[in-house]
């Protein structure tokens, strides 16, 4: 469903009013649905295209009869469903309700009018003459089906502007969210916000995911992976950067580091409304994609046509190409790691290209006007040399991987990679500077094991980026290398460490990735809630602790990070993460104990959800792998997720109770103290 995206007025930010998450969830479900529905309306109207071409002298046997009829009946019924999803886009965003109903309402027409003219299963009987059919009236049902494809096309394209405002709405909110962060001095706020943030950015990368499923253009595809990359892997920097900030107020170097984090947050989403409006800030055009190695490429096929015709190119629009690729040089000119003598070589052959142009334009215009072997002799000369000099200036200048990768999307990704390793060396500095200026610091520790953390992944992507490259050269374009570490099915799971990744089927993938993306923000409110316990040790902070560890490994693998490999790894760490929750169950039973009946319930009730779940996460590990290894590992982090979100519930709890029952026996301290000072007096 990736139909523009309507009047401009859509991306506007300020005049957004979709509906919320109480409003109608016109997200990925209602996507889908719409698509299911658009995929069963086209090929039945290919249908009725093909019943519209037939033979009138064709013998009409009841076969036929009842198979147009069939087709007429499950247009209609496709179309009474499209309709009802339309009317349910209408009703919940009234400034297009008006524009969807009518296009529904004609919808709803061309459907009953298919479904009447196909009515002809009592053509071969007496009384049925006179009956107007799609034997009789092969231009109603024309006009029919034209109506159809009209109307559903509407309301698809309204359908994908309500897609467009809720992206915007929701990045609007993460926006909102992302300032009273930024501002946050205490803890205790910067916890309760985060929890907040956390579901603002699950929510905007369900619906960034589903439109980058659905996008068409692979250039615009590659850069929505890579702004939500960008958002996903910072989500988690941002966390460690802010406590660090909490912690150490008036450290400059980590407000450096933490400013660096929201800035690229901040440039991601505007990317990503770029992308989803078609739109680009103050009219700028995008050239960064034009490589060296692409741009050469097409000038040469584009001057080697002149063998053939000499009046298929412009002079104009060779010297504009031209000059394109030798501006690309300056990638190579103007930086500090190329030497002297391999910046003088670069310009000496672009001033060669240059002039080797010229004198090709000199002789195709005298070939144009003379007819002889002799310039026709010079022409293929004066091609060959601008060639070579060409061939030359690529040797010398495709050194950085962008200006070699061979498609655009991979270029894209290339520059993607460039950019990230720069920004994260950068933080990766000033993260070492905080933590040199506060070497005892735990949390300056563990920020700047983020950062370093995050240079590790960026090095295992471009590993894959690199094969992809290497694929294009060896003429396996089409190939995708998965981004998880899944086994290829076996009968038996003997020697699971030794198998290869799987690749992903793609939805699968998402699927996946989605949960692991809320599996890793969980992680990081349950180590918020864990941060509030401060240097208390108990059994429930071990067993949280040890929880909230191997969760973070399994976000890992669900990027094709980190330390699990296989899916005996995966496996081992399940049940460790429910052994793990069992304990924690023991633990938090143990200290409910010490409560009054009100409080000790509420300790219950989350516990007795826990326990199943746990039991349940078991049954599915020891179930064998056969060939469902995606559906065994959606199941396993699904429960997992489950499980994280009832251990935050717990910290958060059993911290508070903790809190009341020192209090209060403090208070009966107190009163005994005094009651025993009182009977001395």
């Amino acid at each position: 469903m990736a139909a523009s995206p309507g009047p401009a007025g859509v991306g506007g930010a300020g005049a957004v009013q979709g509906s919320g998450p109480s409003g109608f969830a016109f997200d990925s479900g209602l996507e889908i649905k719409t698509r299911s529905v658009e995929q069963t309306l086209l090929p039945l109207v290919s249908q009725i295209t093909t019943l519209i071409n037939h033979k009138d002298n064709t013998k009409k046997s009841d076969k036929t009869l009842q198979a147009i009829q069939r087709v007429g009946q499950a247009v209609n019924l496709a179309v009474g469903r499209f309709v009802k999803v339309g009317e349910a886009i209408a009703n919940e965003n009234w400034d297009l309700k008006e524009e969807i109903n009518i296009a529904c309402i004609e919808a709803k027409q061309a459907g009953e009018t298919i479904a009447a003219l196909t009515d002809v299963s009592s053509l071969n009987h007496p009384e049925s003459d006179g009956q107007i059919t799609i034997f009789t009236d092969k231009t109603g049902v024309i006009k029919a089906a034209r109506l159809l494809l009209s109307s559903v096309t509407k309301v698809l394209l309204l359908a994908d502007r309500v897609v467009i405002k809720q992206i915007i709405t929701s990045r609007n909110k993460v926006l909102a969210t992302m300032e009273r962060l930024e501002k946050v001095n205490s803890f205790q706020e910067f916890v309760q916000i985060f929890s907040q943030f956390g579901n603002e950015m699950v929510e905007f990368a369900h619906l960034t995911g589903d439109r980058q499923n659905d996008l068409k253009d692979e250039k615009k595809k590659a850069k929505m992976a890579a702004a939500r990359a960008v958002l996903e892997k910072c989500t988690m920097m941002l966390l460690t950067a802010s406590k660090t900030c909490l912690r150490h107020p008036h450290c400059e170097s980590a407000h450096k580091n933490k400013g660096g984090v929201f800035d690229r947050m901040k440039v991601a989403l505007d990317k990503v409304i770029e992308i989803v409006t078609d739109s680009k800030p103050n009219g700028e055009t995008d050239n960064s994609s034009i490589s060296i190695f692409a741009g050469i490429k097409e000038f040469k096929m584009n001057i080697e046509t002149l063998r053939e015709n000499l009046y298929f190119q412009s002079k104009e629009n060779l010297s504009a190409m031209l000059e394109v690729i030798l501006e690309r040089t300056e990638d190579f000119t103007d930086s500090a790691y190329t030497s002297h003598e391999h910046r003088e070589r670069i310009l000496e052959l672009s001033t060669q290209a240059r002039r080797e142009l010229q004198q090709l334009i000199s002789v195709w215009i005298q070939a144009q006007s003379k007819k002889t072997k002799s310039i026709a002799e010079e022409l293929e000369l004066s091609i060959l040399k601008i060639s070579h000099s060409l061939n030359e200036l690529k040797k010398e200048t495709c050194r950085l991987l962008r200006h070699v990768c061979g498609t655009e999307p991979l270029e894209i990704t290339c520059i993607h990679a460039e950019e990230t390793f720069q920004v994260t060396g950068q933080q990766i500095i000033s993260a070492a500077e905080t933590l040199t200026l506060h070497p005892s610091s735990k949390i300056a520790k563990e920020n700047l094991d983020v950062f370093c953390e995050a240079w590790e992944s960026q090095i295992s992507d471009m590993s894959t980026l690199l094969r992809e490259i290497n694929d294009v050269f060896e003429g396996r374009r089409g190939e995708k290398y998965g981004y998880l570490s899944l086994p290829k099915p076996m009968k038996n799971n003997a020697n699971l460490k030794s198998l290869k990744p799987d690749k992903a089927d793609s939805e699968e993938q998402a699927k996946i990735a989605k949960l692991g993306l809320k599996l890793g923000l969980l992680t990081s409110d349950a180590n918020c809630e864990i941060e509030k316990w401060g240097d208390q040790e108990s059994e429930i902070i071990r067993c949280g602790r040890n929880m909230a560890r191997v969760a973070y490994s399994l976000y890992l693998f669900t990027r094709g990070e980190g330390p699990l490999k296989t899916s005996q790894d995966l496996i081992h760490q399940l049940e460790v993460f429910a052994d793990e929750g069992l304990q924690l169950a023991s633990s938090v039973q143990a200290f409910s104990k010490q409560l009054k009946d009100d409080d000790k319930l509420m300790l219950l009730l989350e516990i007795n959800k826990l326990i199943p779940l746990c039991h349940q996460l078991q049954t599915i590990t020891k179930t064998p792998l056969q060939n469902q290894v995606f559906l065994k590992v959606d199941k396993c982090i699904t429960k997992t997720r489950s499980m994280m979100a009832i251990l935050v519930q717990l910290l958060s709890l059993c911290y508070k109770l903790l809190k009341k029952l020192q209090m209060e026996n403090n208070r009966w301290v107190s009163v005994t103290n005094k009651d025993s000072v009182d009977g001395k007096t």
